[in-house]
């Protein structure tokens, strides 16, 4: 039987998914919807047109070289309107991250729909027409994709089969992606609503990752050639019983070391509605966690909510707070470029960086 892959395909694939999380970097998730950056435009009082979100997504990626973004970011996660937007002057927007050597990438899912047989659950769409959608994002700049399924923890759930199904079409994604040249970032987020304790959400992670990877490798997926973006492993939301960042890094190596195969070549965590700053906390804590042999992967982020909140405040939708907007998302980059080093020690205030992000059922 022919390899899935040829051995060129594979060699791209490996040095894209390398390059976004060399040396401490990691990726900035600026792929909300339409509606979803509505919902963030409200909150400053913005309106929600095409304009603004250009502006908004050109004052994101058009630092000034001497800023040193490059250095921190190493992928950028778009929509599909911004991957074939241009600016203001007309330059477009993946060129602007091309010049700060960031790499840009796309979500390609359809968002979750419901599950039948399950008590609300409910399982991503997208897989009809995904491979030709995949070629065009190639051809428009984009060098790896994002899918993301979502499981919650209740009393009795995530039942077996949105475990599976979600488990399935992850990996299904995954390899049509690899066939037309995008690294897949694989994305089973267990959501931190609820009144859970950090040991349950510990069992469900882990039972969620290892049923994950199955699929993957029963698909044939090349795992150098793929990243995983997963929920850190913390209490619920609602649980009276917080955690310590060592706690939290503590249950999640253990839940990675025990499914996600050593191959794969980071993790690259969302921060799920934590503030800013408990988002840099935890993953430094995660990456002096315990010994390296423990942790073969790149462990760093994939932030959307934790890398713009104090952003977004900046800003206020007003051409003359761009600097200082800018200058938000300079610090939050460094500060959790060096929480990939281990080196952060919590000295970097924004905006925002306190305050919570949570999103009850938080859809994209």
């Amino acid at each position: 039987m022919a390899p899935a892959l040829t051995k060129e395909q594979q060699d791209e694939l490996r040095q894209i998914a390398n390059a976004i999380v060399a040396n401490g970097k990691g990726i900035l998730a600026a792929d909300e919807s339409t509606g979803t950056i509505g919902k963030r435009f409200a909150g400053i009082g913005v309106e929600n047109n095409e304009t603004n979100r250009r502006d908004y997504r050109e004052l994101l990626f058009s630092l000034d070289k001497e800023a040193g973004i490059g250095n921190y970011i190493g992928g950028c996660i778009l929509f599909e309107e911004t991957l074939f937007q241009k600016g203001a002057d007309g330059t477009p927007l993946v060129q602007l991250l091309q010049e700060h050597n960031i790499i840009p990438g796309i979500k390609v899912d359809k968002g979750v729909v419901p599950l039948p047989g399950t008590d609300g659950e409910t399982v991503t769409q997208g897989i009809d027409g995904l491979g030709e959608r995949c070629a065009k994002y190639k051809a428009g700049g984009a060098q790896f994709a994002k899918w993301r399924a979502v499981l919650k923890i209740s009393d009795n759930g995530p039942s077996e089969l949105a475990i599976q199904e979600n488990a399935y079409t992850l990996a299904r994604y995954a390899t049509i992606c690899q066939q037309h040249g995008l690294v897949p970032i694989v994305e089973p987020e267990v959501l931190c609503d609820g009144t859970h304790t950090l040991e349950r959400c510990q069992e469900v992670s882990e039972r969620v990752f290892a049923a994950v990877y199955k699929a993957c490798l029963d698909h044939n997926l090349y795992l150098e050639g793929s990243l995983l973006k997963p929920n850190m492993v913390t209490p619920g939301m609602q649980c009276p019983v917080k955690a310590t960042p060592e706690q939290v890094a503590c249950a999640t190596v253990t839940a990675l070391s025990r499914t996600v195969p050593p191959a794969v070549v980071g993790v690259t965590f969302l921060s799920g509605g934590q503030s800013e700053e408990a988002a840099s906390q935890n993953l430094n804590a995660i990456n002096n966690f315990g010994d390296k042999a423990r942790k073969p992967w790149a462990l760093s982020f994939s932030y959307g909510r934790a890398l713009q909140a104090s952003v977004l405040k900046a800003w206020q939708g007003k051409p003359e707070n761009v600097p200082a907007a800018q200058n938000e998302l300079r610090k939050r980059a460094y500060a959790n470029h060096m929480a990939c080093l281990g080196k952060y020690h919590g000295d970097i205030e924004g905006a925002s960086a306190g305050d919570s992000l949570f999103i009850a059922n938080h859809q994209y």
